[in-house]
């Protein structure tokens, strides 16, 4: 134990625990000695009165083993047939390991336009809240039945990501099949030293992870570290750690060293601008001059049609659209106040000329600085 640890479990009371594939599958598809003993373990810390959201893996790997599959799957419909035999099964399990401990379950199936909505995302958030009060753990999974590239997830890192902002978690538990982060890969490499601690998600901490997936996983380390970034930027702690280690959870909320702890950054964001940067997808571009760029940089103003130097793409009033200069570097996202159609009709014009271009004035702003996230790195940059 240390003091980083023990100060960073004292004040959790929600934790988001994501389970990936790696951890769950087996012989016989899935591993039901680990899913009990990780079942128990959630169940242990939901009588000591945490809440506890499960985001898991698993119904592809269960379809897979149904169907005596034994190669990797590449196409979205094998993956779709693969979760629609596997995931019946997947909550049988869950449920029968929970119901031993006199507790109940509950499965939310999501794809990304659910979380991207604004009403659905406030209506999932509202039942997830009532589900824990209830002592009901959720437990999500991507719909992959129906997901589509349009509207995937990615890989279930970046749903539990996404889901840990939802419910306001205050620890982020990513259970996989290595002990953590390693400063370079560690079936390469029999020097590889495991990093018990990241204060800050460097260039050089994602250059350590790889991409590289099991046969029955998708996102490999990179995609973990992407979602401890995620994370980590709205103010809560993660921790990547090894899910078929014996009372992993119980060893982590006692503050012992398991896995890879992420500290949160001090300044973060809040809800609704995370779920601006990380959880939107944009519908166009708009090009901005290099003043407009230094008021939203240096001074956190809102962007004027004034700055405007161009419009890309398609969409309309409240979409998500990338800022970028005039090199293409890309500054921010914000949802605009205004259709991609008349935008067009307004670039380069004082907010004092919009009403006469357009023939009504709904904003001054094109994006008001509270609809605004900035992404572009000023310390790296000397613009």
């Amino acid at each position: 134990m240390n003091d980083i640890r023990l100060k960073t479990i004292a004040s959790v009371k929600k934790i988001l625990i994501k389970i990936g594939s790696a951890v769950l599958t087996g012989a016989d598809g899935l591993d039901l000695k680990i899913i009990d003993a990780l079942t128990q373990e959630m169940c242990d810390l939901t009588r000591r009165g945490f809440s506890i959201v499960l985001v898991t893996s698993g119904a592809i790997a269960s379809g897979k083993h149904r169907l005596n599959i034994t190669d990797k799957l590449k196409s979205i419909p094998d993956k779709q047939a693969a979760a629609a035999v596997g995931q019946g099964r997947l909550m049988r399990v869950y449920s029968k390991a929970f119901e031993k401990n006199n507790l109940h379950v509950a499965q939310i199936l999501l794809t990304l336009s659910d979380l991207t909505d604004r009403q659905r995302y406030l209506n999932i958030r509202n039942t997830l809240s009532t589900l824990m009060d209830w002592h009901v753990t959720p437990i999500i999974n991507e719909n992959d039945s129906v997901a589509v590239d349009e509207i995937k997830f990615g890989d279930n890192d970046n749903l539990a990501a996404m889901i840990a902002n939802v419910i306001e978690a205050d620890l982020f538990i990513n259970l996989t099949a290595t002990d953590g982060l390693y400063d370079c890969n560690p079936s390469l490499s029999k020097k590889a030293k495991l990093i018990s601690l990241v204060r800050e998600i460097t260039d050089e901490i994602e250059a350590a992870a790889t991409s590289e997936t099991s046969s029955v996983g998708t996102g490999g380390m990179k995609s973990k570290i992407l979602a401890a970034r995620k994370v980590t930027s709205i103010g809560i702690p993660c921790i990547i750690a090894p899910g078929k280690k014996k009372k992993v959870l119980s060893d982590i909320m006692a503050g012992h060293e398991t896995g890879t702890l992420f500290l949160p950054q001090a300044s973060h964001l809040n809800s609704k601008k995370y779920w601006i940067a990380f959880t939107l997808r944009p519908r166009g571009r708009l090009i901005i001059d290099d003043g407009a760029k230094k008021a939203i940089l240096d001074k956190g103003k809102s962007l004027l049609p004034s700055g405007i130097t161009a419009v890309e793409g398609e969409f309309t009033t409240g979409d998500p659209v990338n800022c970028v200069d005039r090199e293409g570097n890309l500054l921010g996202k914000g949802l605009v106040n205004y259709s991609s159609d008349d935008i067009h009709r307004i670039i380069g014009l004082k907010t004092s000329q919009i009403y006469s271009a357009l023939g009504h004035k709904d904003y001054d702003e094109v994006i008001h600085r509270d609809n605004l996230v900035i992404t572009f790195d000023t310390k790296k940059s000397k613009y």
